[in-house]
């Protein structure tokens, strides 16, 4: 019973609180919106922090600034957004309407710090310390000088792809091919004499000889 008692006596004093409230603050709600932008170059700010002061209250602007939420007649309202001052704007008290827009600019916030130098070692004579004391090993010379020999250079450019301007003009040479032919029967280079000599040429310089 006790228990029972002190519930119904702590319910009626949130009522009557709440109430007293309700009573006291007769202000009237509006459907308050409006959009954020920057104020130099009038862009949108997105995720803006739209707060009433002293409560809890608010909403956060969009990816394009806009924000609508209810709010009352001589409020207060915060705005805060990462790189831009904090301001406040005061709902009017005399509006007509129930419903309010507004366009509020932002001023970007710049903070300049100080310069910070990282250096990879504390001093530079430690640092030629350990330069003359670095120990390379031999496989990785070894390996090295592999790699930039010139007949190990040949031999990857051999194999390389071809670049794009090689592609190209592959492409072009099929392009231009077709268009000649267009209309007509394709060429047999089987009774063509200049590819006949090309093709001798090439079997002397030993293109076709096969490649270790």
């Amino acid at each position: 019973m006790n228990i029972l008692r002190s519930l119904l006596f702590t319910s009626t004093v949130v009522l009557l609180v709440n109430h007293a409230s309700a009573q006291a603050d007769t202000r009237t709600l509006i459907q308050f919106s409006g959009v954020v932008v920057t104020g130099d170059s009038l862009a949108a700010v997105p995720f803006t922090n739209v707060l009433i002061k002293n409560s809890y209250r608010g909403t956060m602007s969009d990816v394009f600034g806009y924000f609508s939420f209810v709010a009352q007649e001589g409020d207060t309202l915060l705005f805060s957004a990462v790189g831009f001052k904090r301001s406040q704007y005061v709902v009017p008290t005399d509006l007509t309407e129930k419903k309010y827009s507004i366009i509020h600019q932002l001023e970007s916030d710049t903070i300049l710090l100080k310069e910070f130098t990282v250096y990879p070692w504390p001093s530079r004579e430690q640092f030629d310390q350990a330069f003359l004391a670095l120990d390379l090993p031999d496989d990785d010379y070894q390996r090295s000088l592999k790699n930039l020999s010139p007949a190990e250079m040949m031999q990857r450019m051999e194999n390389l792809p071809p670049d794009a301007y090689q592609s190209f003009s592959y492409a072009m040479a099929q392009d231009r091919t077709k268009l000649y032919q267009s209309g007509g029967t394709p060429s047999i280079n089987l009774f063509n004499p200049i590819a006949w000599a090309q093709f001798l040429q090439a079997w002397r310089n030993g293109d076709f000889k096969k490649k270790k």
